[in-house]
Parts: C-alpha cells; sequence; structure tokens
C-alpha cells in the first residue's frame, strides 16, 4: 500500500503517506463548491507533473556531476468542462543563476521532462507545455 486517504466532510479529504506518516489535506476548488483552502486534487496532479519533472532531471543530473539545486518550477493548471478535467498544465522551470549549459546538458535536461512517469501517464489529450529558463 502507498497511501490511505479518508473523506473527512465538507468536500476535503486527508491523504496520509503510508511509510512515512506525512499527510496531505484536499479541497474541492471553489469553483466546483469547495473552499479552496488547500491543494485540490486536480492541483496536486499538476503539481505532481512539476515535482517529477524535476526529479528526474535531478537524476540525470546526477548521472552526469552537474549540479542542479535550487532549480524551481512554477505550475498553472487550466480546466476544461464537459467533461471537467485537465485540458492543459503550463509549468515554467527556472534553473539556478550563475551557470552556463551547453547544448547537450540543455537537451539531457529539456528530454528529463518529458520522459518522467507523470507526464507518461497523462491522458494523451491533456496539453502539457513546459519552458526552461536557463538563467
Amino acid at each position: 500500500m502507498t497511501s490511505e486517504v479518508v473523506y473527512t466532510g465538507q468536500l476535503r479529504t486527508q491523504a496520509t503517506h503510508l511509510r512515512s506518516g506525512s499527510q496531505i489535506i484536499t479541497d474541492a476548488p471553489t469553483d466546483n463548491r469547495g473552499k479552496g483552502e488547500a491543494f485540490s486534487p486536480t492541483d496536486l496532479v499538476a503539481t505532481a507533473l512539476a515535482s517529477c519533472m524535476l526529479t528526474i532531471m535531478g537524476i540525470r543530473a546526477l548521472d552526469h556531476g552537474w549540479d542542479i539545486a535550487g532549480t524551481r518550477a512554477s505550475v498553472r493548471k487550466i480546466m476544461a468542462s464537459n467533461p471537467r478535467r485537465i485540458a492543459r498544465i503550463e509549468i515554467e522551470i527556472f534553473m539556478p543563476s550563475g551557470k552556463s549549459w551547453t547544448d547537450a546538458q540543455r537537451h539531457t535536461l529539456e528530454e528529463a521532462t518529458h520522459t518522467c512517469p507523470v507526464c507518461r501517464s497523462l491522458h494523451p489529450d491533456t496539453e502539457v507545455h513546459v519552458q526552461i529558463h536557463w538563467d
């Protein structure tokens, strides 16, 4: 088992990662009768995509002896209706400043963003747009 999720009422859940005990609260978004006081489940999907991309970039960087500590991502999720779903996820990745990246390094790290397991698990109709800012 990976996690346990409990519906606590009022369109809120509490998820517990069984191995570590860490917890995440979700709340329905305000445009879907929720309070919007925490990540919505679809927010978590979009955020998980960015987290997965950075993790795979980190693995590739470790394999090559590169340091990408401080890399950060901004996430924008765009919803569609009929059916309600994530239509597009826009991710901007900001590489640490003061570093020079060769074309080969850039290619390796850019490729990593599209090969992460979360990206490969999304529905093909979900648009994923990634922009990397190198400095």
